[in-house]
Formats: C-alpha cells, structure tokens, sequence
C-alpha cells in the first residue's frame, strides 16, 4: 500500500504554498504520515485504492442500478400478473404468507431478488479484502486521526446490546463486530445510492430540509445513529457555528467517521453511545435528527429512543426523525402482493430483522407520549426531503416552551 500525502488537509493548513512540517511528532505530521490516498481523490471521496477495485465498484454499481429498474420493473410486472391469475387485482390487499407463497418460486421474480442479493454479498465481500489486505496501513490511519481535531471521538466499550450485533445489510460484522465497518459501510452505500452520492450530495439534500425550532436559534445539534457521518457533516456546512454531535453504537463507525471529518477539517463530534441512551444532559440539543435509524432497531428500541430524544431536546426543540416511513405519504402497511414479496426478501435475505416491527410499530403515537407535539399536518414546504424522484413531507416532534 502506497502512502501519500493528504493534499486536503496540507492545503488547508498552508493555504497551497511552502509547507513545512516543524516537529515530526505534530499531528498534522502523523496525519500526512498515515494517511492513505494511493490515487487521490474525487472531490470530497477518496477514490478507491486500486483500478481493479474502483472498476468493480463501477460495474456494480451499474449493475445495481438495472435490477433496481428495469429488472424489477419486469419482477413487478410478473407479479401483477401472476395475482391477476389467482383472483387478485394490483391494488388489492394480501396476506403476507398467500403473496409469498405465490410468487417466491416465480423465476423471474427469484432472478431479480437473488441477483440483488448476490450482488450485495460479492460487494461487500470485495472491500472487506481490500482493507484486511492492508490492515496494518489502514489500522495505523485511524490510529492517527482518533485523538486528533478539530472535532473530538468518544469511545464507551462495551455498551452494545445482543440486538446491535446483528448483521444488517448482511454487511459481515455488522456495525458493531468488524474493525473497518465504517470504511466498508461508507464505500458500499455508495453503490446503494447508485452513485448519486459521492460527494454526500443526498445527505445533503437530507440535511436542507431539517426544519430549526420557532425561535430561530440552533446552538447544538444531535444526529441519532449517525453511520459514518456524512449526515453530521452536512448538518456542520448548513449551521457552521452550531455544536454538531454524532452518536451511533457501533465504535468502528463513529472511528471512521471522526477520521473522515479530521479529513475534510470539520469541526463535528462523535460519540460511540446508544441512541436510546446518549449520555448527553437534559435539554442539551436544538435539533435532534437521524437518518434511516428506526427500521433497524427493534421496536421497543424505537420507543426508547423517541423518549430520548424528547429526554435531550430543549423547549421550542426540535425532533426530526428521517425514515421509510416517516412521511405521511409512505404507507407502512402496504398490503399490494408486489410489496410483499419485496418486504419479504429485504427482511429474509437482506437482514433487515426489524423492518416487519417497524411496519407496525406506533411511531407517531410515542412521539406524543413523549411529550413532543406532532407537527405533520403544519409542515411547511422546507420540511419535505426526496424519495426517488418524489418530495414527501416529514413528520416532526416540538417540545412544548
């Protein structure tokens, strides 16, 4: 593995001119001596270490981007009509077990679902050799980064409960269990998103909308579950002078998101803690947000952390949880056989444990008991964020002054 000056982070320090480095023991020094940028980078991303490597990801992600349309344009379409056969119109309701029973053996409807799948497991298969390849230069980068700024990381070990450690995406480790989670979650959500998101374009997008209290003022801001961080850095570049804190219960997520945010020179936090317990003080936060969280969590584990949210959020607060279906527009219980099907293999084969007591789960009804007001029906149009190629409105929570 090659070691190359980062040219971010000199640029940033020098402004692009003369650099000299006095003290090797400077942390700007073991920075540049750690970092690993073999083939630069692309904006904000680092490109990945090797043309095979960045060739694959291509491929897949453009193979991702056909079974996510027009193969499952044609799994759709097979599925109406093998329903229509069997009495069922398109929009009609089905039980869960008759539509998987129906259509599971469906060749078509199989082709599409396997191929998703058996892409998903050789993706994450290819970045995790990349970085076991290479353990002792990636390892000794965010050994570096963990005790530099300007942001700070928190460690707690030991403070994962047997439901974190459950393998979500079928990504090996999950987010708690593998050293380089944050590095192989980062690299292959950016196939998820098909490439529209190298540049954290769509958590970008994500965090225009996150509405601010009456008052105007936001001094502090807390993102729930925040993965690798793109959210918490996004949320830093709307409010550049808020204190912007990012907390997720797997340790090598939060490690790889403070290293990225040392990085790009981001001045956010991160801390490895529960969402449903933060360890932050009561009333701390203005804003208090998250990104796909819910769905992944059991469903008491929900419960927990809207009463968390509601625990650390000031009055005139907040709560702007981010989800499939947090938007009035997205029925959770959509009982079409085609959605089924599709329910069916993302909770079976794509480890998605908890998508089924998501479904069902009473969110907008714990948000109240939480003491928060739901706001849903007086959004404005800031509060809408993209779906696809769709706008929906976001439901929020305020704390009563």
């Amino acid at each position: 593995m090659v070691h190359i000056l980062n040219r971010r982070a000199l640029l940033g320090a020098a402004g692009g001119v003369g650099i000299t480095l006095a003290g090797t023991g400077s942390a700007l020094a073991k920075l540049v001596e750690f970092d690993i940028e073999p083939r630069g980078s692309d904006g904000i991303l680092e490109r990945l270490p090797t043309l095979d490597l960045e060739s694959y990801d291509e491929m897949s992600t453009s193979t991702r981007l056909w079974i996510d349309t027009k193969l499952t344009k044609a799994a759709e379409q097979r599925a109406i009509e093998i329903m229509k056969a069997n009495g069922y119109g398109p929009d009609d309701e089905v039980p869960r077990d008759t539509a998987i029973a129906i259509l599971k053996d469906d060749p078509i409807i199989s082709f599409r679902n396997h191929t998703w799948q058996r892409l998903q497991m050789h993706m994450w298969t290819q970045l995790r050799r990349e970085f076991y390849s290479n353990y002792d230069a990636y390892m000794s980068e965010m050994e570096a980064a963990d005790k530099m700024g300007p942001g700070v990381l928190e460690f707690n070990p030991g403070i994962e409960p047997e439901y974190t450690k459950h393998e979500i995406h079928m990504q090996p480790g999950g987010y708690t269990g593998d050293e380089f989670a944050g590095h192989i979650y980062h690299y292959g959500t950016n196939n998820f998103y098909n490439g529209r998101n190298y540049q954290d374009q769509f958590h970008t997008s994500l965090t225009r909308t996150i509405p601010v209290p009456e008052d105007g003022k936001v001094m502090r801001i807390l993102d729930m579950g925040s993965g690798c961080g793109q959210e918490v850095v996004t949320l830093k570049k709307r409010f550049p002078d808020a204190e912007v804190w990012g907390v997720d219960v797997g340790a090598p997520m939060v490690r790889y998101a403070h290293m990225r945010a040392v990085d790009m020179d981001v001045d956010v936090n991160f801390r490895h803690a529960l969402a449903e317990e933060t360890g932050f003080p009561d009333g701390y936060f203005d804003i208090v947000t998250s990104y796909i969280l819910h769905h992944e969590v059991p469903e008491q584990a929900t419960y927990d952390i809207i009463q968390e949210a509601a625990r650390v959020l000031r009055p005139g607060g907040v709560f702007y949880p981010i989800d499939f279906y947090t938007s009035p527009g997205r029925k959770a219980q959509d009982g079409r056989a085609w959605r089924r099907i599709r329910d069916w293999m993302t909770h079976r084969w794509n480890h998605e444990r908890w998508l089924y007591e998501y479904q069902q789960a009473d969110f907008e009804g714990e948000i109240r008991r939480a003491g928060l007001t739901l706001n849903r029906d007086e959004a404005k149009e800031q509060m809408t964020y993209p779906v696809g190629r769709n706008r929906s409105r976001n439901i929020m929570g305020t704390k009563p002054v």
